[in-house]
């Protein structure tokens, strides 16, 4: 059994150079993830000088760590925006996972991209009495959006009521971002910004020997290494999903449950994808208890599991992501809500249009720095969540190191042979290098 994605396995990798001199550019993209090569793509034929840096390797961190669906039935998160920003908002966040779903598949026939893309059925369940009318509601506002939805069965779950989708897809994300970032240039690999200051117009970005001055710099990473001016911890929670690959022969499926605890599967040629046991960062910090439980689970298909990892996604108070300018011309994109490759993909086109000063419908929808009554009590929420992470690390770690980022105490994750951050997601390897921001300091040995 390896304990790496299905995804990071057998693939080949482009090696990009290191940062060895100072720059200059008009745009400096920080995180080469799906949401940073995406956006390198959507700028590339402006005149803009643009520039991508990488702490680690392209694409090999948390795109590597999905699940690879396209989709836009999303379990209860649609229902999570009706609650908190009203139908009108929802059904705009409807409209932009479909565009983003259309716009992937569009460039990766245009750009011949092999990524093992196949078009499916997207179905959605549950096993609980109580939310059979949740799930007939959810069928009724998407055809209300004029999209059909049906009534389906499978074999691989017990359910009360399951619906399905016509329009969506699967595909091998790493395949996908490789790709499409083999035909774009100034890309940089193992160069971690450490520093970003402001000088008049101009920001200063700093790596550990060198200086990249750019008009325009966005964070493109999974969880943005500094505080101010955004206060992200306020902003955001982490939660941590556990995901296993099998080998078991099935027709082409991609299916998930409404509500937590979170069922996730998917086929990939002749193997299961299956994830399971969704749960704050800040709480049930065991990762082998978790480990433990989705191999139970999986047993109960008579299988043995092949690849064995997990996930971090960061979720927003009002299920949308933050999209869009923090500062003036400092801009984000984080916040998917476990739905990063839909919404990274787009999010592209979306800051393209902000440094281009188009006009386009998601700029106002997805403002970092918009506020209402769930983003308030989110913000409480979060506050005392991060505390939480604080306290559970201090209490349950065996070990001395601490995080880079804030200096929470780190946990040995025994399945992976990590050092994880219980407080906002950081990841180091066994020698203590950084391998998942925020952080963006590797441990000193000592």
């Amino acid at each position: 059994m390896k304990n790496i994605s299905i995804w990071q396995d057998n693939i080949k990798t482009k090696k990009y150079p290191v940062l060895n001199e100072n720059k200059e550019c008009d745009v400096l993209i920080i995180g080469g993830g799906i949401t940073g090569i995406s956006t390198l793509y959507h700028l590339r034929d402006t005149n803009l000088n643009v520039m991508l840096v990488e702490q680690n390797k392209i694409g090999m961190s948390t795109t590597a760590r999905s699940t690879g669906k396209l989709s836009f039935l999303q379990n209860d998160l649609i229902d999570k925006i009706r609650i908190s920003s009203g139908d009108d908002i929802a059904k705009e966040y409807l409209k932009f996972q479909i565009a983003a779903i259309n716009d992937i598949t569009n460039t990766i026939k245009k750009e011949r991209i092999n990524c093992d893309l196949e078009k499916t059925y997207s179905l959605l369940y549950t096993n609980i009495d109580s939310e059979i009318d949740d799930v007939l509601n959810l069928k009724k506002f998407l055809e209300s959006c004029n999209i059909e939805v049906s009534e389906k069965q499978s074999s691989l779950v017990e359910s009360k009521i399951m619906i399905g989708v016509n329009n969506t897809y699967i595909f091998h994300p790493i395949k996908f971002v490789l790709s499409l970032a083999s035909n774009l240039k100034n890309i940089y690999e193992n160069t971690t910004i450490k520093k970003i200051s402001q000088e008049k117009d101009i920001y200063l970005c700093y790596t550990d020997k060198h200086l990249i001055k750019a008009k325009y710099v966005i964070i493109a990473s999974h969880y943005p290494f500094f505080n101010y001016p955004f206060f992200f911890p306020l902003k955001a929670s982490l939660e941590k999903s556990y995901l296993s690959s099998f080998t078991y022969k099935c027709p082409k499926t991609s299916l998930i449950s409404y509500s937590n605890p979170f069922i996730s599967i998917r086929t990939y040629h002749d193997n299961l994808i299956y994830l399971s046991n969704s749960h704050s960062i800040n709480s049930n910090t065991c990762d082998k208890k978790h480990f433990n439980e989705l191999l139970k689970k999986v047993h109960n298909l008579n299988c043995n599991v092949d690849y064995l990892w997990s996930n971090i996604d960061i979720m927003t108070s009002d299920g949308l992501p933050y999209i869009g300018e923090i500062k003036d011309k400092l801009l984000i994109a984080t916040g998917y809500n476990t739905w990063g490759l839909t919404n990274g993909y787009e999010a592209g086109a979306v800051i393209r249009d902000i440094i281009l000063k188009k006009d386009n419908p998601y700029v106002s929808l997805f403002d970092p720095k918009r506020s209402n009554l769930e983003q308030i009590i989110g913000n409480i929420t979060n506050a005392y969540k991060s505390i939480s992470g604080f306290t559970m690390g201090f209490m349950k770690s065996e070990n001395r190191l601490t995080c880079t980022h804030m200096g929470c105490k780190l946990i040995y994750n025994e399945i992976e042979n990590t050092f994880d951050c219980p407080c906002h997601g950081s990841r180091f390897d066994k020698f203590g290098n950084v391998l998942v921001s925020p952080a963006n300091k590797n441990i000193k040995k000592k």
